[in-house]
């Protein structure tokens, strides 16, 4: 879910900016004191129990995140919180039975599933054979942009499964073109410039031609016989797409200014393979057990709204987050002085990654908090390390917002590498978190120590800017933005689904 920079175990500097000094005299209440891995572990066996009663999960449109959801509003109910619950529809993607894929001719190939191949999120259900044809098949090893184009359709044979190397443009766009050809199925292969391995990602929405993703060395073999002559493959899925509904749990504190908002958000919905208890459990619950003592800083330590929020559907492309910024109004936008992401905070092989805020796309502002969180753990000796802005969590709709955004994360299924080994430990050469989106992300998963560490930076950053918002927007009354909105990217990920 993430990927690091190696960086200082002190923050980056930021020239100019009058930041909060991480040697002041600690706060009184100390809301890092007050928060205990005590009280989060509660909130993660519960999210485990509801988990193992409701289906081994708490994905978004089933029965786990439904529970999951009424969890969280009691609680906020007991420490004396009117929570909102926002709802929203989304379009439902489960593959309902394990898809197929092989040649039929020239040869009788069988190709496995997870290993050879994938099936992409919202494909259409379909069993097809029929002869294959490569589509504007790039130069050997280069990307290109493999059928984002309507014109490299111009010679596809109508009823043929068309063979498109990834790269250049979304999936999506290269499925409908696909269709709009005449084509049946769509394979689209790796490209070769990433580690091979099958294609992981999302049409963002539902399409009615069964979608695989193969692996480069498969899809290179395949375009190498279609070119031959006499390819034929055949392709079979067994999905359902339809309508559901998320939810969004939202609440604020009584205290503060209403117009310099600080929004703490973590997603509540799981994947469908497991019980999602460090993606996103650990985020969950952190936030849920610094909402329940937040209170005792007082009006004094509150002194800017502080507005909670756990969002569904993040799995299924960042929806929840998206809902709740495009549904405010300009003027609401402007009154929310800066987001707070916690998207997976005990990975067993972790790192301590704070969201590289200097990065020159993201609002101005996302810098000051980055420092704010790194200078907290440079004050302790604690080790830390730049994570990406890379689009794979709920900060995304934010920055799109021009609101600066900052938070920290362990780590997905990325490779720890030895620099990271020597700074935190673990092993390197293995993944931050060995059961990302798995069965076995139970609460078993969890690395105790480093999630300790990480919510006292968490509650630190929260108390930090209840209180004062002086270096990310200068406090003042806004009607307009006072950063400035990151120069527009293509997203290469939507929650944790590749999209291109």
């Amino acid at each position: 879910m993430r990927k690091f920079a190696i960086g200082a175990a002190a923050a980056l500097a930021v020239t100019g900016l009058a930041v909060p000094s991480a040697n002041a005299a600690p706060a009184s209440p100390d809301l890092a004191k007050l928060v205990t891995v005590k009280d989060i572990k509660r909130h993660l066996q519960n999210l485990q129990t509801i988990a193992d009663y409701n289906g081994g999960n708490r994905a978004a449109g089933q029965a786990g995140f439904t529970v999951s959801t009424k969890y969280v509003v009691s609680e906020l109910k007991k420490a004396g919180y009117k929570p909102t619950v926002q709802s929203f529809d989304f379009d439902y993607f489960q593959e309902k039975s394990p898809a197929v894929f092989g040649q039929t001719a020239p040869n009788k190939v069988d190709y496995k599933v997870g290993s050879d191949f994938s099936t992409y999120q919202y494909s259409g259900s379909g069993d097809v054979t029929a002869p294959a044809a490569a589509v504007d098949t790039p130069a050997p090893n280069t990307d290109g942009d493999s059928g984002c184009q309507t014109g490299d359709f111009a010679s596809f044979p109508k009823g043929s499964i068309a063979l498109i190397q990834r790269g250049g443009c979304d999936f999506a766009v290269k499925a409908a073109n696909a269709k709009a050809a005449g084509a049946v199925a769509v394979v689209i292969y790796q490209k070769p410039t990433v580690a091979d391995g099958p294609v992981g990602g999302t049409l963002g929405g539902p399409s009615t031609l069964p979608v695989i993703g193969p692996t480069y060395k498969v899809g290179a073999e395949l375009v190498r016989l279609a070119n031959a002559g006499g390819l034929t493959l055949h392709v079979k899925t067994d999905t359902l797409n339809e309508k559901r509904t998320a939810k969004n749990v939202i609440a604020e504190t009584k205290y503060g200014s209403a117009d310099n908002v600080v929004v703490v958000g973590a997603h509540l919905d799981s994947v469908e393979a497991g019980p999602g208890i460090n993606d996103n459990g650990s985020g969950t619950s952190t936030i849920l057990a610094i909402a329940q003592k937040v209170s005792k800083l007082g009006k004094k330590g509150i002194r800017n709204k502080v507005r909670f929020a756990w969002w569904g559907a993040e799995e299924e492309g960042l929806l929840g987050s998206e809902h709740y910024v495009t549904s405010l109004s300009a003027a609401q936008k402007t009154k929310i002085a800066l987001n707070l992401n916690f998207d997976m905070t005990a990975s067993p092989n972790g790192v301590r990654g704070v969201y590289n805020g200097s990065d020159p796309t993201a609002p101005h502002g996302s810098a000051a908090i980055q420092k704010t969180i790194n200078d907290y753990y440079a004050k302790r000796k604690l080790p830390t390390v730049p994570s990406d802005f890379n689009g794979r969590s709920d900060y995304g709709p934010f920055l799109e917002a021009g609101i600066p955004a900052g938070g920290i994360d362990t780590g997905a299924e990325g490779i720890k590498t030895a620099e990271e080994a020597k700074l935190f430990g673990g092993k390197a050469g293995q993944p931050y978190d060995a059961c990302y989106h798995a069965k076995c992300d139970r609460i078993t998963n969890i690395n105790w120590s480093l999630l300790d560490t990480n919510a006292d930076g968490v509650a630190f950053a929260v108390q930090t800017f209840a209180k004062s918002t002086l270096p990310v927007n200068g406090e003042a009354l806004r009607t307009g933005r006072a950063y400035a909105k990151p120069a527009p990217t293509a997203p290469l990920y939507r929650g944790g689904h590749l999209v291109r």
